[in-house]
């Protein structure tokens, strides 16, 4: 593997060099000649680091993401958010195990596909190890693959606020099903992957910008247009039923987002703690900017605003956040807020789509921000760590050019799986199922008792 410090340099993404630079996984070593050095053994603290980054994106999912949801919808909704964020990070870990590590990081020359080398850990033992940014620094394969285990079973997750309050729960199983292994993992392996697509063009996506927000934001943008709007919307009463459940779901989003962030340094070393310095100041940017918007257009600064301003600094850092300084994180969560609110607040409502959580309007839009301007403040001139000949320019036209890949791969595949589910198991509750709330038509019980 070629020596770089994640904190000093970029890789370059040239052609046969670059298989060998992703953090991907780092298969067990063949037999070595007697003449060949010891193949390097796992550090204790950065394999602590890594287990420790790993349970804080599990926190994200679950309570983060179930309590940030389950607050923006109706009381009589709440508990279904709940439900549909644990049973879909208990299977996407099951499915995680069985194929999609291996789909993702199976050692495939392909550049859109890990094969199966790697199916039910096929390979993966306690004495095998995982590649870091770091020529001869490694971790042991087992945490690598929880770590991504835990990104595989929070982004498809994402995708259920953008049409919470009205799809079945079955549909919301299968979509996600056939979308993590028709969407996500090929998505993750050209992205992350040695020899994936993406990679091998040099895009930058430290932790997920592309991977986890675009995707998610996209394939929520085409559900909540293909689920339907909810019934009574822009005439009943939508209001999120608590706002201070929320707030808690939205702290532990930041608290969790660390390990999302710093993790993917995957070494206990500078670059993990610039992640953590940039999704720090990134986050507190963003906040201030949305409210400072709020003031100047509605008169009042909002606390739902404030948690938006807040995902969406963390989601436009994400792809930065290793390779950025800080006043560079801070410039991207000052701009990324003031977007996000036009999606959110003017273009949301001339187009009349029902995103209900703002899935499209904060995380799309956000990664969208965040992977363009990952080519633009990872310039040495402007704080970042790239090398002394960075190109702006350049570095800009191959963010876009894996943006639209990842635009155009996750709308065409989520638009054709929507209308597999609807087909099979239909995507929408009965008017009935509905107006009753799903905790009871679809769960058999209730959130809240009076």
């Amino acid at each position: 593997m070629s020596s770089f410090k994640l904190s000093h340099t970029l890789p370059r993404m040239a052609a046969a060099a670059t298989a060998v630079l992703a953090p991907a996984v780092a298969f067990a070593q063949e037999a070595a000649p007697a003449a060949a050095a010891a193949a390097p053994v796992p550090d204790k603290a950065d394999t602590v680091f890594m287990f420790v980054s790993t349970l804080l994106v599990f926190f994200m999912l679950i309570p983060g993401l179930a309590l940030f949801y389950g607050g923006l919808v109706r009381t009589k909704n709440m508990l279904s958010v709940l439900m549909q964020c644990t049973v879909i990070g208990a299977m996407m870990m099951i499915v995680w195990v069985t194929y999609g590590y291996s789909f993702a990081f199976g050692g495939s020359t392909s550049p859109y596909f890990g094969g199966f080398a790697k199916m039910f850990l096929s390979g993966v033992t306690v004495d095998s190890t995982s590649a870091t940014f770091s020529e001869g620094v490694v971790i042991p394969e087992y945490i690598f693959m929880l770590f991504q285990m835990t990104f595989a079973a929070l982004t498809p997750a994402l995708i259920v606020g953008a049409f919470a309050e009205r799809i079945k729960f079955s549909a919301v199983i299968l979509f996600t099903l056939l979308w993590a292994t028709l969407v996500y993992f090929p998505i993750a392996h050209m992205v992350w992957d040695g020899n994936g697509l993406i990679f091998n063009m040099g895009a930058l996506d430290f932790a997920g910008g592309t991977v986890v927000h675009i995707n998610a934001g996209v394939a929520g943008l085409i559900g909540a247009i293909m689920v339907g709007k909810r019934i009574g919307f822009r005439k009943d009463m939508m209001a999120p039923h608590s706002m201070t459940l929320t707030l808690v779901g939205a702290a532990m989003l930041w608290f969790g987002w660390f390990g999302f962030n710093a993790g993917s340094n995957l070494e206990a070393s500078g670059g993990a703690v610039l992640a953590t310095v940039n999704t720090f100041v990134a986050t507190a940017a963003a906040i201030l900017a949305w409210s400072v918007v709020e003031t100047f257009t509605r008169g009042k600064a909002s606390l739902l605003g404030a948690a938006s301003g807040m995902i969406a600094g963390l989601v436009v850092v994400t792809p930065a956040a290793g390779s950025v300084g800080p006043f560079g994180a801070i410039v991207l969560g000052l701009i990324v807020s003031p977007i996000c609110y036009f999606f959110v607040a003017v273009v949301k409502n001339k187009f009349g789509y029902d995103d209900t959580a703002d899935v499209f309007g904060v995380h799309g839009v956000g990664g969208f921000v965040g992977a363009l301007g990952t080519g633009i403040f990872t310039a040495p001139s402007l704080g970042g760590t790239g090398a002394a000949d960075f190109s702006i320019a350049s570095q800009f036209m191959t963010q876009l050019t894996a943006v639209a890949i990842t635009i155009v791969w996750c709308g065409v595949v989520s638009a054709i799986l929507y209308k597999v589910v609807d087909l099979l198991v239909g995507l929408r509750v009965s008017v009935e199922a509905e107006r009753e709330g799903l905790d009871l038509s679809s769960h058999g019980e209730a959130a809240y008792h009076s």
